[in-house]
């Protein structure tokens, strides 16, 4: 009796373990300035858009706030779109001239960082800071 008793107390473990959600904050700082709004992608760890967010800029900054999440291992990239256009503007070159971003606050050099470095671990509710690159 004992013994059933351990292994649906473990089940009932294992199924509200698989079951947690987590939240996800994301602050923004150090925006050049308050025109436009951030545009922000968050992927999961096989490279798929989980989710697509789009904040207003006030006081040089931008919240997020995603709820929901399973634990695992999750990535971001936004840009500032000061013009409203909806893409990054770049030169001839192909330079961004428009705030860019990853999570980790990682940066390339020609070009975005690879994926991997933008992954970070998820597994209880989060804040996570980031700050363009102009």
């Amino acid at each position: 009796m004992k013994r059933i008793i351990a292994v649906i107390y473990s089940f009932i473990l294992i199924s509200n373990a698989s079951f947690a959600q987590c939240s996800l904050k994301i602050d923004i700082v150090e925006i050049r300035n308050n025109e436009g709004s951030i545009m922000l992608q968050l992927y999961d760890v096989k490279k798929n858009v989980i989710c697509q967010k789009i904040s207003p800029v006030n006081n040089n900054m931008c919240e997020f706030s995603i709820s929901d999440l399973k634990p695992g291992k999750y990535a971001i990239r936004y840009f500032h779109d000061e013009n409203q256009n909806g893409r990054l503007e770049t030169n001839l070159y192909g330079k961004p001239l428009e705030g860019y971003g990853f999570s980790n606050n990682v940066t390339g050099k020609f070009g975005a960082p690879p994926f991997d470095y933008w992954l970070f671990e998820l597994e209880s509710d989060k804040k996570i800071t980031l700050k363009p690159v102009y």
